[in-house]
Parts: structure tokens; sequence; C-alpha cells
């Protein structure tokens, strides 16, 4: 069975190198369909996506050139795309957060069609950001489908499903790494089933939520809500886009923070005239504590727009003053 494997970020890359090692006479990876190398830092350095680079170092890797993984690196996937993939005779699309839709004539080159890995329990948070929904709506659970791909978005039907238990301590990063790893042995059991012609599929069942696109704004935080909300807000951000807040003209980055509720009694005096916002506390003993909307947050790991990101203690050891500031 030839593939033809879709996906860019790191958590796909993780999926195409174990794929890699894993191909055998049953599949083989014959090419690798990943965004174009996007610029990145100062000078705008283009840099393949962690899928190229994957590709990249496994061709490098073999002797025999003729068993190399063709990369595609496509903005578009139009009539030349698809002749070009059309001549790799692929049976099978697998793809993990690739980005782009598959429109019919792209899906009619695969016999076998394709499938998806989505980081949810479909039909629960549909969309391209089901990781950061979960943790914002601090679910108690969380999941991997693997569907097969269908023309509306995360429609399919599901092939196999994983429950993920959450503890409400999980950020976007630590969760998707897990699901990236999770994902390799059942990707791998479903396709010995199709391989074999054993593959069973259930249609979706439930009514269907739907997540949007991060954005860069989302990330500030609304000292109004709850404790417990802007902390799923900081986990759910992390490492992007990040949750921030303003204090005064300076922009300060969030990376982690708990809900307080240590010594709450010691603190009720000043709770009862502070605002939402206001920094009640900076010191060694207490910690960072800034009043919400309900609870008392304690602000772990921060940065300063211009500066490094450090623990709270060290932090508290060049910024003595913040007491009483509010931040916007």
């Amino acid at each position: 069975m030839r593939i033809l494997f879709a996906g860019s970020p790191d958590i796909a890359a993780v999926l195409l190198n174990y794929l890699l090692k894993l191909q055998d006479a049953s599949f083989k990876i014959v090419g690798v369909l990943t965004n174009p190398p996007a610029p990145q830092g100062r000078k705008s350095t283009l840099v393949p996506t962690p899928v190229e680079q994957v590709a990249r170092e496994y061709n490098s890797s073999l002797s025999d050139v003729s068993k190399t993984v063709q990369i595609f690196t496509p903005d578009k996937l139009d009539a030349s795309v698809r002749e070009k993939i059309s001549q790799l005779k692929c049976d099978l699309l697998v793809c993990f957060a690739y980005g782009k839709i598959f429109g019919p004539k792209f899906m009619a080159l695969f016999p076998f069609g394709g499938i998806n890995i989505h980081p949810s329990l479909l039909p629960k948070f549909r969309g391209c950001a089901p990781i950061p929904a979960a943790i914002l709506a601090m679910e108690k659970e969380t999941g991997i489908t693997i569907q097969r791909l269908a023309q509306e978005m995360d429609c399919g039907d599901i092939l196999a499903q994983k429950i993920i238990p959450l503890d409400g301590k999980e950020t976007s990063e630590s969760l998707l790494n897990y699901c990236a790893t999770e994902c390799c042995g059942m990707i791998h059991d479903i396709l010995n089933k199709i391989a074999d012609g054993k593959e069973t599929s259930t249609p979706q069942k439930g009514k269907a939520s739907y997540c949007s696109m991060l954005k860069k704004e989302d990330g500030q935080i609304n000292w109004s809500k709850s404790a417990k909300e802007i902390d799923a807000q900081i986990r759910a951000f992390f490492p992007w886009p990040g949750a921030f807040t303003k204090c005064g003209e300076n922009i300060l980055h969030i990376h982690s923070a708990k809900v307080y509720d240590e010594d709450i009694d010691a603190l009720k005096e000043v709770l009862e005239t502070a605002q939402n916002g206001q920094i009640i506390k900076n010191d060694k003993k207490f910690g960072i504590l800034v009043k919400t909307g309900n609870g008392v947050l304690k602000l772990e790991n921060l940065q300063w727009q211009t500066k490094k990101a450090m623990p709270w203690k060290d932090f508290i050891n060049g910024n003595q003053n913040l007491c009483n500031k509010v931040f916007e």
C-alpha cells in the first residue's frame, strides 16, 4: 500500500518519523505533502516545516536513492500538483495537521481514499484548534479520533477513537505532544486493517461543536473572568498565541500560573478593596498574586515583552515595585 503523507507541524513530524521507521512490505511512504518553507527570525530566513525536515533527514540516510520519499511543498493543490502526485500511484492519503482542504479531484488520486488524525473526540471540537478549545472549556476529557476524510470539515466516519482524561494541568503544548505519540500505535493498527480489507467505521454521533483559528489578540487576559478561566486560557494558549496583559505601557507575557487557594483568609481584607487585575501581593512568601473576577491567580512564569522568561521568584527580584499595580 503506497501512502502519501500530508502534514506540517511538529506533531505531524512525530507521526511521519514513526511511519518511516515502521514501513515494511505492507505499506510504504512514497511521498510527503507539506506547507512551503516559512520566513522566521529577524532576517526572515525561509525554514522548512518540521515534516519536510523529517522527510529530508530520512532521504539523506538512504544509500539507495530509488527509495527516497518525494517531497511536495505547493502553495495550492492545483492541477500541476495533482499531476506530479498521480505519478507516484498512491493508494492512500494519511493526513495530520496539513491545514488545507482536499478537493474531490485531489482525493480521486487515492483508490483507498484518505484518513485523518484529529485530536478531539469527534464530533466535538471540529476545526483547526481542538486542543486549545478543550482546555479553554475545562473539559474533563478529550481524545484522538482517526476518521475517514470527507468533503465537509472533520465530519468523516470514525475508524478509531481513544479517550484522554484531563487533570487541569495540561498545556496545549504538552497535550499535543502526548496526542502525537499516542496516535502512532492507533494509525498503525488502522493501516493494517485497511491493507487487509478489515476496516470498520461508524458515522459520527451526537451534536457537533466547532473551534476557530486562533488569533494573537485571543491571548489578552480579561481580569474580570475567574481565576480558573484565566488559568485555562494561559494553558490553552501556550506556547501560541500566548497569554498576555498590559501593565501601563508594557506588555507582560504569562506562560504559566495557577489558582491560588492557600492563604485566602490572610488576603480577605485586601481583596475587599482591590480591583480585578490588581497585584495584591508581590513577595517571596505569597508570590505574585492577582485578583480576578472570582478568586486569586498566582503568576508562576513571566516575561516582559523585550526580556527573557523567568520563574516568579527571580521575577520578583527585578520587579519589587509591582504591588498594587493594576493590569488592564
